[in-house]
């Protein structure tokens, strides 16, 4: 234990009731999932995996992409402190990647895939998942998106769901959990209730979903029910209001916890990450474990220390003020031992089902590039049309420009990989919001080669005004959509590949070289 930890423990055990249990410390750290700064253990990882802590959370700062053993041997030693640790990371493929974060995922994400709509490439997609994250030590994934995206607005999961429609997103959980699985890497559905028609980014905001339960349990529970019935071994709960279950995030709500258990799921349920504002800027990551233990959810994801409203706090400090908050409340009485227990319970299966052996079939080779060009959808790019394929001919230049104004709280700031898929051109790139409207007129006017413009949101006001500029000034210039694409076909030359991520730019590049027709 830490030298705070054992100070608590002994200040504590003065004064409360004889019977407090010895075993609590190591009883609260097997609810607790925490980040850490840094590519190896450091040591106050290394004695809280000894006392019982129930994991860790890999993000993108502690994979070195130079280092291909590293991650693997990062996980060996986690498991050495403690063989029943539960490590977890972010890997959705698309758009949202922690083992391949620099570079890009080699796989497509879910709004590819489920344009593609063909389950068994969906379930081939979660088992190549699944694969890399047991090939890196890694026996959870925070993955599939369970959400259906019902409104276009949404901020932070767009791309990261298979559709809007309910149907399609149950089928492609389901085959998604299914393929992980296979590898015997647990899958997690997430995020429950459905974060799927907010407006707002519940990692920056309280994010409020304004229907009744009576559509939700018509549109937005059915996934998750279908991720149940698949055998997902945990799902996450989300931090959104929903009013008719009370003015609280679901993730403290026992009125929500209740609600997934009422669908058969036994399994664990995680919380979404408490540093994110939803409840670390209302009742704070500590008491925010408390409820959410008490609300129903058995681990609890502590965060990433490394995010920008952590500033000034170490890691382990992110931790403990989790372990302080549930130790006080344990050793009050408010958090009963037998929710810890019940939840501990539930990890340690959680655990031990993943010691098991993976599926041995052999798993299909799967160019996973051309998977993504089919899932692409082409507007007003053909014969008969103003612009028509191949675009990449002649002088061997291209102009890029960036039209996007941010980016997903959830994948984080990430390079420009269309840049690099047409690392074989001579490329210019430019950043449409580093320009002024006459600047970038006269970059394009004078550009010589293909033109293109990268989107990820067509009802942005700002990336519209960019493509509107650039195509009055380059009527041949194509738009890539990494965005959502409309339900009706774009009126301008569009490629709509359903994310931004190394395998999807590959796509677009092969897509933009090949003649119209052929194979």
């Amino acid at each position: 234990m830490t030298s705070r930890e054992l100070d608590h423990a002994a200040s504590l055990a003065e004064t409360i009731a004889p019977n407090l249990p010895a075993e609590l410390p190591r009883l609260i750290n097997s609810v607790i999932l925490p980040g850490f700064i840094g590519t190896t253990v450091p040591q106050w990882l290394a004695t809280a995996l000894d006392n019982g802590l129930a994991g860790v959370v890999y993000f993108g700062h502690n994979i070195d992409p130079d280092a291909p053993e590293q991650v693997a041997a990062l996980s060996a030693a986690i498991h050495a402190a403690n063989p029943s640790a539960v490590i977890a990371v972010d890997e959705e493929g698309g758009n949202v990647t922690r083992l391949q974060s620099r570079d890009g995922s080699t796989l497509p994400g879910a709004a590819a895939l489920g344009a593609l709509d063909d389950l068994t490439t969906t379930a081939a997609a979660g088992r190549a998942i699944g694969r890399l994250c047991r090939d890196a030590g890694i026996n959870l994934t925070i993955a599939p998106v369970a959400d259906v995206n019902t409104n276009p607005l949404n901020p932070v999961i767009g791309v990261r769901a298979f559709g809007a429609d309910t149907t399609l997103v149950s089928a492609h959980t389901a085959a998604a959990v299914t393929g992980i699985q296979r590898e015997r890497v647990a899958a997690c559905a997430k995020h429950f209730p459905g974060h799927g028609d907010t407006v707002a980014d519940s990692h920056m905001d309280t994010a409020r979903v304004d229907l009744t339960m009576e559509q939700m349990r018509q549109f937005h529970l059915p996934p998750f029910k279908a991720a149940a019935d698949a055998g997902v071994a945990s799902m996450m709960s989300a931090h959104i209001i929903i009013s008719e279950l009370g003015e609280v995030p679901a993730t403290l709500n026992p009125a929500a916890g209740a609600l997934l258990r009422e669908l058969g799921f036994e399994g664990v349920l995680i919380t979404d990450a408490l540093d994110m504002a939803a409840v670390r800027a209302t009742v704070g990551p500590g008491e925010g474990g408390v409820l959410a233990l008490l609300a129903g959810n058995d681990l609890l994801c502590v965060g990433n220390p490394q995010n920008a409203y952590t500033t000034g706090r170490d890691d382990e400090s992110c931790y403990t003020e989790v372990y302080d908050a549930l130790l006080a409340a344990a050793t009050s009485g408010r958090l009963p031992e037998e929710t810890l227990r019940r939840a501990a319970a539930r990890v340690q299966a959680l655990a031990q089902w993943c010691a098991g052996e993976p599926d041995d079939a052999a798993a299909d080779a799967i160019d996973w590039a051309d998977v993504a060009a089919r899932a692409c959808r082409l507007d007003s790019l053909g014969e008969g049309s103003a612009v028509s394929l191949p675009v990449l001919t002649g002088t061997g230049r291209v102009t890029l420009i960036d039209s996007r104004t941010g980016h997903n709280m959830a994948a984080g700031p990430t390079k420009n990989f269309l840049a690099t898929a047409l690392s074989s051109y001579a490329v210019t790139e430019a950043n449409a919001a580093e320009l002024s409207g006459a600047e970038l007129e006269i970059l394009v006017t004078q550009s010589q080669g293909a033109v293109l413009v990268i989107a990820d949101s067509l009802d942005s006001p700002e990336q519209q005004e960019t493509l509107e500029l650039v195509l009055s000034a380059a009527p041949g210039a194509v738009c890539i959509n990494a965005g959502l694409a409309p339900e009706h076909p774009c009126a301008v030359a569009t490629i709509h590949c359903h994310g931004f991520n190394r395998v999807g730019a590959q796509a677009v590049v092969s897509l933009l070289e090949q003649e119209q027709g052929a194979p």
